[in-house]
């Protein structure tokens, strides 16, 4: 997967996980707060792969 992919796909899964954790704040739903943090984790290091791709990748 390019850099460009594993950023996107990091914003998409950060953007989930901040929806989730409102979501699970609203409703009082600890199960589902944690899993948004969970996901929002998960985007932020798939954002920092992307990011060491493309940096790997310039001369």
């Amino acid at each position: 997967m390019s850099g460009t992919k594993d950023k996107a796909k990091g914003l998409a899964n950060e953007a989930i996980g901040n929806v989730k954790q409102g979501v699970g704040k609203v409703t009082d739903n600890e199960k589902l707060r944690a899993e948004g943090k969970a996901q929002e984790l998960k985007g932020e290091a798939q954002q920092v792969k992307g990011n060491v791709k493309d940096a790997v990748k310039k001369p």
